[in-house]
C-alpha cells in the first residue's frame, strides 16, 4: 500500500495546479494533481501531450474510468468511493493507482483491509498559485 502524507514515512508531494501556466512553478518530473472537471480538460490534455505525471481527483465512478482513458498515474477518489473504484481498476487492469484521500489516520486499517492501493493525506498536496 502507497501513503502519501503520513507522518512516518518520507514521500514526494504532489502539487495542485489549476493553470497550465502553474506547471512551470513546480519542481521538474513532480506529479501534478488536477481536480477532474470538464473545465480542466485543457489542463490535462497539456499534461499527457508532454508526458508530465499527474494525479486526477474524480468524485464518480464514471470519472474513474475517465482518468484511467486520460492516462492518470494516480486516481484520487473519496473513502465512501475507494473500494469500488479500486474493484474497477483490478477488474480493468487500470495501469493507475487508486488513491483513497483521507484526513486522518483513523480509517487507514479499513483502507488497508479493503485492498486499496494507497491513501493520500492532505498534506501531500501542495496547492501552487501563478
Amino acid at each position: 500500500m502507497l501513503l502519501f502524507g503520513h507522518r512516518f514515512i518520507e514521500y514526494q508531494p504532489f502539487y495542485h495546479i489549476e493553470e497550465i501556466d502553474a506547471i512551470d512553478q513546480t519542481p521538474s518530473n513532480s506529479t501534478l494533481f488536477v481536480k477532474f472537471h470538464e473545465s480542466t480538460l485543457d489542463i490535462i490534455e497539456h499534461l499527457q501531450k508532454h508526458d508530465l505525471y499527474f494525479a486526477l481527483e474524480v468524485s464518480t465512478l464514471t470519472e474513474v474510468v475517465y482518468a484511467h482513458n486520460l492516462g492518470a498515474q494516480y486516481i484520487i477518489v473519496e473513502q465512501a468511493l475507494s473500494k469500488s473504484a479500486q474493484n474497477i481498476a483490478e477488474n480493468y487492469l487500470f495501469d493507475a493507482k487508486i488513491l483513497c484521500r483521507l484526513e486522518s489516520e483513523y480509517l487507514l486499517e479499513e483502507k488497508i483491509i479493503e485492498g486499496i492501493d494507497g491513501v493520500i493525506f492532505s498534506e501531500a498536496i501542495l496547492k501552487v498559485s501563478n
